[in-house]
């Protein structure tokens, strides 16, 4: 038992201590379910990245510098066996997140916070000796805010006026020379949402031959809309803290996690998960309004693939090394988001002390280069560290 403990935690470091593609930041350690007995595990990660790109000269050169914000993450999962075929587990934890924040250059005062919490049921059914079924429901709070300066939307304006006029000026046409003309910070925007929680499903089932440490694992986890509530600011229209609605559907996902002993002491593990982040975007009633488009969005699925090897040293300690891939996609990445795919490189271990298992890691990714379709991001990279202390009970 002691072996398979100290063997097994090394999949339990599932918090994604690197950014990841859309907004993902620390999912449902679903491995949980797997563990012997009761067991209790709490999670902690830090992530720091430096994300920056190089203004054109057309717009007064410079770097943006480092425009995303180091964030941590803390989880708390609980399994607790019910009968000998049913098992019962709790999750808590922050899945989605963005951090942005411009201090310099063209795009100075631009920013974005995105917060969320989620808690999450789940029940495992050992339908036979080899084959599991599990389920249940997930509640995510969302809240975000966001602030576009004076000069993004005024240029964005600007560059819709034709150098010559027409001998009559549409009323369209009339309104955004008006709003050009505006003074200086009449064009400020701003919104914030109010927290909004909504309520997805999960389902999922494993197969698994103990003798082989083989655990082949499907988890489907639904998407769902947040219907928010919206105060936006925007002087030059007379926009004072303008109530409104509008949604923000957030993605489905489909994961494969999988592990199997290769040798003696020596384990694979990976997965590849599929996330909709296509269907995300942000569309606030009165910026749609000024300027016929999103605030931001994303335009790609994000798929992600991770590999490892694990190999037990002793019967307390276990040690690991992985690799995590996501493709680029090409085309106009959001400026809020500034990459496009990842490549990362982790390695960490695990240590036994009685019923406590303590698992650590630490992870560096070099993020895809991206194009906002002005300014290019490029040589950026995150650092992250992620530790989860566990106690099977």
């Amino acid at each position: 038992m002691k072996n398979s403990i100290a063997f097994g935690s090394l999949l339990l470091l599932t918090t994604s201590i690197a950014q990841a593609g859309g907004l993902d930041r620390a999912g449902n350690a679903y491995s949980v379910l797997f563990e012997d007995g009761n067991y209790a595990q709490l999670s902690f990660s830090s992530t720091t990245p430096d994300v920056s790109g190089d203004f054109p000269d057309a717009v007064g050169g410079g770097s943006s510098k480092n425009m995303a914000k180091s964030y941590t993450s803390l989880g708390f999962a609980l399994k607790y066996g019910i009968t000998d075929k049913i098992d019962l587990a709790v999750f808590l934890n922050q899945p989605f997140g963005a951090d942005a924040e411009y201090t310099t250059g063209f795009y100075e005062g631009l920013t974005a916070i995105w917060e969320s919490n989620q808690v999450a049921g789940v029940i495992k059914y050992q339908a036979a000796p080899r084959i599991s079924v599990y389920g249940g429901l997930r509640a995510v709070q969302s809240q975000a805010e966001i602030t576009i300066p004076d000069l993004l939307i005024r240029t964005g304006i600007a560059s819709q006026i034709p150098e010559e006029l027409p001998s009559s000026v549409p009323e369209a046409l009339q309104t955004a020379i008006a709003l050009v003309q505006s003074p200086d910070g009449a064009l400020v925007y701003g919104a914030e949402t109010d927290q909004n929680t909504q309520v997805g499903y999960i389902i999922g089932a494993a197969y698994e031959r103990p003798e082989i440490a083989l655990r082949v694992a499907l988890t489907y986890e639904s998407g769902l809309t947040h219907d928010f509530e919206s105060s936006e600011t925007l002087p030059a229209i007379g926009a004072d803290s303008a109530k409104g609605t509008f949604d923000i559907e957030m993605p489905q996902s489909v994961t494969l996690d999988f592990q199997s002993g290769v040798a003696t002491d020596t384990l694979v593990f990976g997965s590849i998960r599929w996330s909709e982040w296509s269907v995300w975007e942000v569309r606030p009633s009165v910026y749609e309004s000024l300027t016929g488009d999103r605030v931001t969005g994303l335009d790609d699925d994000v798929y992600t693939y991770r590999l490892g090897v694990g190999r037990r040293v002793s019967d307390d300690l276990s040690v690991f090394a992985r690799v995590t891939y996501e493709d680029a996609q090409g085309g106009i990445s959001s400026r809020l988001a500034p990459t496009d795919g990842l490549a990362s490189y982790g390695i960490g271990g695990s240590y036994t002390i009685d019923a406590v298992e303590i698992t650590g890691g630490i992870e560096y990714a070099v993020l895809g280069n991206a194009n906002d379709g002005l300014t290019e991001f490029q040589n950026n990279t995150a650092l992250g560290f992620g530790l989860n202390i566990g106690y099977n009970f």
